[in-house]
């Protein structure tokens, strides 16, 4: 169990803005996949420690991306297949990074699982269904939502519509149904909160 929250909270914010100063593509991303994914479990009636591992994950989930090379990680282009390769281990390495504190184990495991999905076709480990972490199956659909509702380098952000209809069409194939039925039957409290525009 993580304890002293409020002083985890502020070395987590110092590492997502040294990752902020890193990718300058992804300015308050990790910042805002956080407080989704927390918004979220609340809605999924997880207990308090829980919400706070979840938030706390979130905003590391990238913290990874600090060892991938910043000519791939800033490359404006669509990645070649060995970029997107070195690109992929960042759950990897964000695990590595957080598994020296004991403390924070439960929160790297989180983090290793957050681009695996339901239907087993994820990575780094190909976990499906109910093998891959709470944490990580409600990271992933809230790191998918911002990434839709934001501008990046090889495309523009989509409209709040848009996004809605790739996440239910996507739901039991990619996202764990239970949670993409409760974010989709709750969008404006979770989503238009971050995203009103």
């Amino acid at each position: 169990m993580v304890e002293n929250f409020d002083i985890y909270h502020d070395i987590i914010e110092s590492l997502a803005a040294a990752l902020d100063a890193k990718d300058m593509y992804t300015s308050g991303h990790s910042t805002r996949v956080g407080n989704m994914a927390y918004d979220l479990g609340k809605c999924l009636n997880l207990n308090e420690n829980d919400l706070e591992m979840i938030h706390i994950a979130g905003h590391l989930h990238d913290i990874g991306k600090i060892g991938v090379p910043d000519i791939i990680l800033n490359k404006p282009d669509k990645l070649t297949e060995e970029e997107w390769t070195y690109m992929k281990s960042h759950p990897q390495i964000g695990c590595n990074i957080l598994n020296k504190a004991k403390s924070l184990k439960e929160i790297s495991h989180i983090v290793l699982h957050h681009h695996e999905r339901w239907d087993g076709k994820g990575y780094p480990a190909g976990l499906s269904k109910h093998t891959i972490p709470i944490g990580s199956r409600i990271i992933a659909i809230c790191d998918s939502i911002d990434a839709m509702r934001s501008n990046r380098p090889y495309r523009k952000l989509i409209s709040n519509e848009e996004c809605y209809n790739e996440i239910s069409n996507n739901n039991g194939t990619m996202y764990d149904p239970i949670i993409a039925n409760c974010i989709l039957k709750n969008w404006n409290e979770i989503v238009l909160h971050h995203y009103p525009n």
